[in-house]
């Protein structure tokens, strides 16, 4: 440990959020360090972490959630849907989620959605009018792209945002900026580095985060397993949208 390090003691257990994670040994600015509390291991860190402080965001900043909330959450099975999913539940939300295929609806479902759509056999807009009553929801959170980006402004009530945090399809293609006049929509593309560029806004996401998954609002299985020598594997099916839940790779 460097001098001049305060609030950390050799042999803490720690995360830390940084690119360029491959590698058993890291040299890391103490500011970008997280100290775990007890019962919080560091493979369950090394899994969610990035997705906790990105949920933190996205519930209590970005847009805040409260009860009553519509939201819509796209790819609900997957890592960042079984964080999303059950903390806006536990904010009093109404929780749509959009999967890609029938066996993974039941994967949503457990993660606290009240209603599941697949989202390539179901025209998931008509779906999220008929669920909400034609009213819409207030936010829709968006990990997919560019399969499901316009069809999401249809699915927003006046007023509401679509939040573009990420694009496991591909990248949300030009659109015309007049489509968000007619319900006075809003569009946010946010990057976790914002929200996370100073140590107090680290520390204190990382501490929510935390906070709900031992308090039980969010419970998270226990992520799947790589070696190392099979990240190609893990990389293809993350890609092939193969997976639920996090991975994490193990030396």
């Amino acid at each position: 440990m460097g001098v001049d390090v305060a609030g950390l003691s050799v042999g803490d257990s720690v995360t830390y959020l940084q690119p360029g994670a491959y590698q058993v040994v890291r040299l890391v600015a103490a500011e970008r360090v997280v100290k775990l509390p007890a019962g919080i291991s560091a493979e369950f860190a090394a899994a969610t972490l990035a997705r906790g402080l990105t949920a933190q965001y996205l519930l209590k900043e970005l847009y805040v959630v409260r009860a009553g909330t519509r939201v819509l959450v796209h790819a609900a099975a997957g890592g960042m849907g079984a964080i999303l999913c059950p903390w806006a539940k536990a904010l009093g939300a109404f929780v749509i989620g959009t999967v890609g295929s029938q066996e993974k609806m039941a994967v949503a479902r457990g993660h606290g959605c009240d209603a599941v759509i697949n989202y390539r056999t179901e025209d998931f807009a008509a779906r999220t009018s008929e669920v909400t009553g034609g009213e819409g929801v207030n936010v829709v959170y968006d990990a997919v792209g560019r399969d499901v980006f316009l069809r999401s402004l249809d699915c927003l009530a006046p007023k509401g945002v679509i939040i573009s945090y990420g694009a496991a399809s591909g990248p949300v293609e030009p659109f015309d900026i007049q489509l968000l006049h007619h319900k006075s929509l809003s569009v946010s593309r946010p990057t976790l580095r914002t929200y996370t560029a100073t140590r107090e806004d680290l520390n204190m996401r990382a501490a929510e985060f935390f906070d709900v998954v031992a308090g039980g609002k969010v419970r998270l299985e226990a992520p799947r397993r790589y070696a190392f020598a099979d990240v190609r594997q893990a990389h293809a099916d993350l890609e092939g949208r193969r997976t639920t839940g996090t991975c994490v790779l193990l030396p």
